[in-house]
């Protein structure tokens, strides 16, 4: 259930988690399969097999314009029983055609490869329009270092932090929509840990980070 409706040039916070909390990545593969997602999937051109597509070399795939893309990947954070996203909307349902491809070819890769069969996914991913460039700053924040405002051992998830504090252009994610906005890598991750423990400290009194935390 959303009260909003998906709008180009938008910025939105989707996220979602496994049936009956299940955990959804079980393995290092299903990370990578669920990221393989990621990018075979965002693009507005009819596709085959995402095993054809695991063979295209990477500077095929990351070589996409936006003209051809559905969505722009701002950050993520791939947990073991959820995941976050920020995504721009560059066409028309964008959005929902991208989670719509990236959730349902996962789960038939999960059913698959673990033997079951059902739904995989709570229910259809939940969202929140990103309405001001200060929440869209904090929100990669709390992505970008999700696997700490759980707790999570390292190494037991995935995100684009690393793309982050990495000088380098390749990647999922459109980083610069968040990083032009500081002076350097160093700033934005002072930043970024700064807001975390902010978040932290407000969260039991929030009732959108009570939802974000997906508790």
């Amino acid at each position: 259930m959303r009260s909003h409706t998906f709008a180009n040039g938008e910025f939105y916070h989707i996220f979602n988690r496994g049936v009956d909390k299940r955990d959804i990545f079980l393995e290092k593969d299903d990370f990578a399969r669920f990221l393989l997602g990621m990018e075979v999937f965002n693009t507005i051109k009819p596709i085959g097999s995402i095993y054809e597509h695991s063979f295209l070399k990477k500077d095929v795939l990351g070589s996409r314009d936006a003209k051809s893309r559905l969505v722009d990947i701002v950050c993520y954070c791939l947990n073991p029983n959820h995941y976050h996203f920020t995504l721009e909307q560059l066409v028309d349902d964008g959005v929902s055609s991208y989670m719509g491809r990236l959730s349902g070819g996962f789960a038939q890769y999960f059913n698959r490869k673990y033997k079951r069969s059902g739904a995989l996914f709570e229910s259809r991913y939940k969202s929140t329009h990103v309405v001001s460039n200060e929440q869209l700053l904090h929100t990669s924040a709390y992505i970008n270092l999700n696997d700490r405002v759980h707790g999570l051992r390292r190494g037991a998830s995935v995100s684009s932090w690393h793309e982050y504090l990495a000088d380098l252009p390749s990647g999922l994610c459109k980083k610069d929509i968040i990083l032009k906005q500081f002076k350097n890598i160093a700033e934005y991750r002072d930043f970024a840990e700064g807001a975390l423990i902010d978040m932290q400290e407000r969260k039991q009194s929030s009732k959108e980070l009570r939802q974000m935390l997906l508790e």
